[in-house]
């Protein structure tokens, strides 16, 4: 019989790697045998060894005969590492549970058929939406070419960020800021405008001792690479990756003098006219995917969050809002992007909504 604590325990393994497995998803795998759970684990930082396969190896011969829950449908391809398929016929699993279906062209129900043609046992489908929230960020990099992208945003309960005089430390309390570390934790990389890095000169990164044990990828949207040599994000590019997004032909002698620092300059196409970004972001977030960044996270500023609504690139927004009102000689969470009429808003949907200390976090989705 299908026990769905199984599958619980699998989804919360996967959880654990969140951020720190792409460009490969991150997949929980408990492996049960009478009753007992002989072999657990979750996908290695960087994407191997899979998950099947160290809870294989945890398991050793009481896998044989025994039940194999897991998150995501086995690979069934070689790659970097040899399919999970070949590794659970060899152990002689009895029944694997899978919970979603890997929509990777490469796998895509082959890895289910080829468990079948070895006479194991398999179910697809327990827990199927639970799985399918955790690997939102991989299924969207293999539908769209893009990363999973979650606008995160600390305001005033009237959308104010900032005083009129650029004051913006701290808007919301000490919990929320937990909040939002451990938010970057579960992503991939963090996102920002080099209006926010001239402004704040930012450290960007998840500082929560032992939260994740690898490090997160740091992008600046810098059409004209005018991010100081002397920033934090510069200064410390040796031991964090840190990418430039820059307009192609952009100061050649400061893109040399910034890749000897440490950072990467990727060179994206220029911005339409009017957008006032300076790089396309559609463009931009295409070849984030091409470099296997699956969970973007992006904190701002409010330029960029403009021109992410404007272009419909936004999948998630979580949102913490301060028990204050600024009032309209503040600085707004999103700039002006040209909505006229009320049709045209982006709409969200609300996911969850939780107090954080004295503030709420609110989490939303894009809408059907």
């Amino acid at each position: 019989m299908v026990d769905p604590s199984h599958m619980q325990a699998a989804l919360a393994l996967a959880r654990r790697g969140l951020g720190q497995c792409w460009p490969n998803p991150a997949v929980g795998c408990v492996i049960v045998r009478d009753g007992r759970v002989v072999g657990r684990a979750v996908t290695a930082p960087g994407g191997r060894p899979h998950a099947e396969t160290l809870a294989l190896a945890m398991a050793g011969a009481a896998a044989r005969g025994a039940t194999v829950y897991v998150t995501l449908e086995p690979c069934c391809h070689h790659g970097r590492t040899p399919p999970c398929t070949g590794a659970l016929i060899a152990a002689g699993v009895a029944r694997v549970v899978v919970a979603a279906q890997d929509c990777d062209p490469r796998v895509n129900g082959q890895g289910l058929a080829r468990l079948r043609a070895a006479g194991i046992a398999t179910e697809v489908g327990l827990l199927g939406e639970a799985a399918a929230e955790v690997n939102a960020g991989f299924f969207t990099r293999i539908r769209t070419g893009r990363p999973l992208v979650t606008l995160k945003l600390a305001s005033t309960l009237d959308g104010r960020i900032a005083t009129a005089g650029g004051e913006s430390r701290w808007v919301t309390g000490a919990a929320a800021r937990r909040a939002a570390h451990a938010l970057r934790g579960r992503h991939d990389a963090i996102m920002v405008g080099v209006g926010t890095v001239l402004t704040d000169d930012p450290d960007l990164t998840c500082r929560l001792p032992g939260f994740r044990t690898t490090k997160l990828v740091r992008i600046v949207a810098d059409s004209h690479l005018r991010t100081p040599l002397t920033s934090r994000l510069v200064v410390t590019a040796g031991v964090t990756p840190t990418w430039l997004l820059a307009r192609p032909g952009a100061d050649a002698a400061r893109g040399r003098a910034l890749s000897d620092a440490g950072v990467t300059v990727l060179a994206v196409a220029p911005a339409a006219s009017g957008e006032g970004l300076g790089v396309d972001l559609a463009a931009a977030l295409r070849l984030l995917g091409q470099r296997g960044i699956t969970r973007l996270l992006v904190e701002g500023g409010a330029q960029l969050a403009a021109a992410l609504l404007r272009a419909d690139h936004v999948d998630r927004l979580a949102w913490f809002h301060a028990p204050a009102v600024m009032g309209a000689d503040g600085w707004p969470a999103a700039q002006a992007f040209g909505i006229a009429e009320l049709a045209a808003m982006p709409r969200f949907v609300r996911a969850a909504t939780r107090p954080v200390g004295e503030d709420v976090l609110t989490e939303l989705r894009r809408a059907a």
